[in-house]
């Protein structure tokens, strides 16, 4: 384990930050670092229990199968993202966010951003959460004081970007006419242009 977390983290930019070399200058810029870095964990593992539990809702046809792949695929993501964060945080002195036992998504049922109720549906949901990780990666890595660490939450938050891209060309591939990229940026001002409403 310790190989692949090691592998991850150099893979990120991370390989330099341990609880001896961190590039951080003092150690309020690493409590700082550690808690925005909390932050970006407590939304992995959000994500890690959204796509645990939207699976088992998910049909057996064709389009659950599709959901499935894009999900499954992402979901490794996240795990990997929030074990390098996990560590990260360790080397940066303080206690990683834990995960909660359940989520709670009604605000973007009740704002009609997906649902659990069919395939569709659960795209539709996830693609809204993947979106919010990438604005909120974009958000959170200017709070960061630590060059490496910026450089990762922004390959980190380019992978969200990437998987708000997949679940939208999965919806054109099963023929929704939507274009895959739908804005030149991602962020809070295009939101509304990445999401798909129920």
């Amino acid at each position: 384990m310790g190989g692949t977390i090691a592998g991850l983290s150099s893979a990120v930019g991370l390989s330099a930050l341990s609880a001896g070399s961190s590039q951080a200058s003092t150690h309020s810029a690493a409590a700082g670092d550690a808690a925005v870095l909390n932050k970006a964990l407590f939304y992995e593992h959000q994500a890690i229990w959204a796509y645990q539990f939207a699976a088992g809702k998910l049909s057996d046809s064709d389009v659950g199968k599709a959901v499935l792949a894009v999900a499954q695929s992402n979901l490794r993501d996240h795990m990997a993202h929030r074990d390098t964060l996990t560590e990260v945080v360790k080397s940066l002195g303080a206690t990683p966010a834990v995960a909660a036992s359940t989520y709670d998504l009604s605000a973007y049922i009740e704002q009609g951003e997906g649902n659990i109720d069919n395939d569709v549906n659960i795209a539709k949901l996830a693609l809204a959460l993947e979106t919010d990780a990438a604005i909120a990666y974009g958000q959170e890595i200017a709070l960061l004081k630590t060059p490496a660490l910026i450089t990762a939450g922004a390959s980190i938050g380019a992978d969200e970007a990437a998987h708000a891209t997949a679940i939208r060309a999965a919806f054109v591939s099963l023929g929704v006419d939507i274009p895959v990229v739908p804005a030149s940026f991602l962020s809070a001002d295009t939101r509304s242009q990445w999401i798909v409403k129920v």
